[in-house]
């Protein structure tokens, strides 16, 4: 009952923060010394999976070139607007596309801030010598590899079978990667519609027995769009063992890895960094077309038209199509997810953050998921308990819901 209730409120919620306001020109704000972490997105894919909401289009390599090329001239626009960045995430679409194009970028970047970190996406059939190279002389500290399952049926079903071969060969790409980057992650999705316990353990044994450093376990997130196509080719998605589903994989993975966050699990003497960038940091510049970021209190989104991105940086304008200014319980709220996803919150510190109205704003909250055994306090900490992970699990899959289905808005605006 609990998780039906936490869907649905989260749910509304995330749909109204995730309206962007009309009718307004968005600008990037003055940068400062602050901290943050550098968002950018490739959105190239040579074949697109049918549960993905995110920001992808089919390769074309001449439009590719153009891409990057502008992308590194709008790393240079935040560099000029006096931001300075800390992590480096790389995301997609596929980002290792274009290696070539993708080390030139991540080298330009380097000079351009005082990185301590960077994280890169990729599929399995890019683990290879030559990009395996690249990446390490890039400077990547951490690689994370799109699995989602070693099953060939699943694989067969989400069109990922002829692209990056079996179960049993992924698994042995995966193996010859390890140790050539200080975190190997592996990207699974859980509760698939045709995946029961027997299923999921089968995966959890092959992660096991490769000893992978890190595994992030996303549930499966669909638009509202997306659900039709996952409906058409991997059948009907059900929530209702989700949460069976969840507790198996906490159950086998917990007594060698520890939680990063509420979905990512890193070997204990890990200094692994977490997937999801939005936990290290306060905020975030989402660079590249179809991004979306967070900057001094506002999320905004660049346009998802390609052409039209690239056109736009050619020309020295901003490429920011929509924004949303955050009121103050926006902000709380938003912070107080994130830090919660990763499992605890410094209340001393949010509050001196918030001049102390952490309680004022959002007790209504605090209670609600301390009545229902979510939360506990062990000063100065507010602590995800055993049952809080799996709710937050939900919070953040309606959350990133929420975002798919503006992703899937924006790109209807495109076509109309």
């Amino acid at each position: 009952m609990f998780n039906r209730i936490i869907t649905k409120m989260a749910r509304r919620e995330f749909a109204r923060v995730m309206r962007f306001e009309e009718g307004r020109k968005p600008e990037i704000p003055p940068g400062d010394p602050l901290p943050r972490l550098l968002y950018l997105h490739i959105p190239f894919c040579e074949r697109l999976c049918p549960y993905c909401s995110f920001h992808r289009v089919p390769f074309q390599e001449a439009l590719g070139h153009e891409y990057f090329f502008a992308l590194r001239r709008e790393i240079l626009l935040y560099k000029e607007k006096g931001y300075e960045f800390r992590g480096l995430y790389v995301g997609g679409g596929t980002p290792t596309v274009m290696i070539d194009e993708l080390e030139e970028t991540l080298n330009y970047a380097e000079k351009c801030f005082q990185l301590k970190e960077i994280s890169v996406e990729t599929n399995p059939n890019h683990l290879t010598e030559k990009h395996l190279r690249a990446l390490r002389r890039a400077g990547v500290n951490r690689l994370s590899v799109g699995i989602q399952s070693f099953d060939n049926g699943l694989l067969k079903a989400m069109d990922r079978y002829e692209k990056y071969g079996s179960g049993e060969a992924i698994a042995e790409r995966l193996k010859a990667t390890l140790g050539y980057f200080e975190t190997l992650n592996a990207d699974m999705i859980f509760n698939f519609p045709s995946q029961d316990l027997a299923l999921l353990d089968r995966d959890l044994d092959i992660l096991m027995d490769l000893g992978i450093d890190q595994i992030t376990y996303y549930p499966l997130m669909v638009s509202d769009v997306t659900r039709r196509l996952v409906k058409q080719t991997l059948g009907k998605v059900d929530y209702g063992k989700e949460a069976k589903l969840y507790r198996q994989i906490v159950k086998r993975l917990t007594p060698t890895y520890a939680f990063s966050s509420a979905w990512c699990f890193s070997k204990k003497k890990s200094s692994s960094i977490i997937d999801e960038y939005i936990v290290d940091y306060d905020e975030y510049a989402g660079l590249g077309s179809g991004s979306i970021g967070y900057l001094k209190g506002a999320c905004y989104a660049n346009t998802f038209d390609i052409p039209r991105y690239i056109a736009l940086i050619n020309q020295g304008k901003s490429p920011l199509r929509a924004s949303r200014d955050f009121t103050m319980k926006d902000k709380m709220r938003y912070d107080f997810l994130m830090k919660l996803f990763a499992t605890k919150l410094d209340v001393t510190a949010f509050q001196k953050k918030y001049n102390g109205s952490l309680y004022r704003h959002l007790w209504p909250d605090i209670l609600a998921f301390s009545i229902i055994g979510g939360l506990q306090y062990n000063a100065p900490y507010l602590h995800l308990t055993k049952n809080g992970h799996y709710f937050w699990v939900i919070m953040m899959r309606e959350f990133f819901i929420a975002v798919n289905n503006f992703r899937d808005y924006c790109r209807d605006s495109i076509a109309s």
